[in-house]
C-alpha cells in the first residue's frame, strides 16, 4: 500500500484533534470539578448520578417529614405536660375540699380555682402550632374544645418519614381531651356545695385520677413513638451521609490525577506538534531550493 502525503498529512491531523480535545476534556474537569458536562461524556456516570440525585431528593423530602412530625410531637409533649399539671391541681383541691371540716368560704374559693382551671384545659385542649389545631385528628382546621362541645376528633395524622415508615405524628385528642375529662373536672365544681359531704368529693377524685392516668398512658406513648423518630433520623443521616459520598466519587474528579494526565497529555500534544511540523513542512519549493 502506497503511503502518500496527504495521508500522513491527514493522519496527523486526526491525531492533533484528537489531542486537543482531550486536553479540553481535563481543562474542563479541572474548572467545573466533575468527570463530566453534559450526559452524553459518559452515559453510565450520567445514569448513576441521576440515581443518587433522586435519593438525595427523597432523603432530604423525608428530613422535612421529620421536622415537621418533630414540631406536633414536642408541642404535644409540652401540651400533655401542661395538661397533666393542671388536672393534678385539680386532684389537690379535691383532697382539700374533701375535708368536711371546711366552710362554705373555703369551698367557694375552691369552686372559683378549679371553673379557672376547667378553663385552662380548654385552651390547653385548643393548642394550635403554624396554623394548626394538636388535638383534634385530621381535622386540624378546627377547634376540638368549643361551645359546651367536647367530642375531638381521633383520626391519626401519619407521615412517611422513611421508604415505607409512616408514624403518626398527634395524639389521640378524644381520649384524653374527650367529654370524660371535663364531665370529671364539672361534677367536682357541681358538687362544691355546702352539702356536699366528703366521701361524694373522693369518688370525684377517684375519676379525676383515671383522667390522670389516660394523660400519662398517652404521654408514655407519645415518648415512645419520639424515641422511634430519633432513630430514623439518625439513620436518614447514615443514608445522606453514604449517599452524598457515592455521589462524589462517581461525579467529582481526582485533582492530582487530572492535573498529572493534563500534563502528560500537553506533552505527547507538543511531541505530535514537533513531529507533525516535520511531515507538513516538506513542499515542492523546499525541494527546489
Amino acid at each position: 500500500m502506497r503511503i502518500t502525503q496527504s495521508m500522513l498529512s491527514n493522519n496527523m491531523l486526526q491525531n492533533m484533534s484528537k489531542s486537543y480535545s482531550n486536553m479540553n476534556t481535563y481543562m474542563d474537569q479541572l474548572s467545573t470539578g466533575k468527570k463530566i458536562s453534559r450526559p452524553s461524556d459518559d452515559p453510565f456516570i450520567a445514569v448513576k448520578s441521576m440515581g443518587y440525585k433522586k435519593q438525595t431528593a427523597e432523603i432530604e423530602q423525608y428530613k422535612r417529614n421529620t421536622n415537621e412530625m418533630h414540631v406536633w410531637m414536642d408541642n404535644s409533649d409540652a401540651a400533655l405536660n401542661e395538661a397533666t399539671q393542671t388536672l393534678q391541681k385539680v386532684r389537690e383541691l379535691a383532697v382539700q375540699a374533701s375535708n368536711d371540716a371546711l366552710d362554705e368560704e373555703g369551698r367557694k374559693s375552691i369552686q372559683q380555682e378549679a371553673v379557672h382551671l376547667k378553663e385552662s384545659l380548654i385552651d390547653i385542649a385548643n393548642t394550635k402550632v403554624n396554623g394548626k389545631y394538636l388535638f383534634n385528628g385530621t381535622n386540624i382546621d378546627s377547634k376540638p374544645v368549643e361551645g359546651g362541645n367536647y367530642k375531638p376528633e381521633s383520626g391519626p395524622v401519619n407521615m412517611e418519614v422513611s421508604d415505607g415508615v409512616m408514624l403518626k405524628a398527634n395524639v389521640n385528642g378524644s381520649e384524653i381531651f374527650g367529654e370524660e375529662l371535663f364531665k370529671a373536672v364539672e361534677g367536682f365544681i357541681d358538687n362544691l356545695d355546702s352539702e356536699t359531704n366528703g366521701e361524694t368529693l373522693e369518688a370525684n377524685i377517684e375519676t379525676i385520677d383515671e383522667q390522670l392516668d389516660k394523660l400519662v398512658n398517652e404521654r408514655a406513648d407519645l415518648g415512645a413513638r419520639m424515641n422511634r423518630l430519633e432513630l430514623v433520623e439518625n439513620r436518614l443521616s447514615e443514608q445522606e451521609l453514604t449517599t452524598t459520598k457515592a455521589m462524589s466519587e462517581n461525579e467529582d474528579i481526582d485533582y492530582e490525577e487530572v492535573i498529572t494526565n493534563l500534563l502528560s497529555q500537553e506533552s505527547v500534544h507538543r511531541a505530535a506538534l514537533s513531529a507533525g511540523s516535520r511531515i507538513i513542512q516538506p513542499t515542492l519549493m523546499d525541494f527546489l531550493r
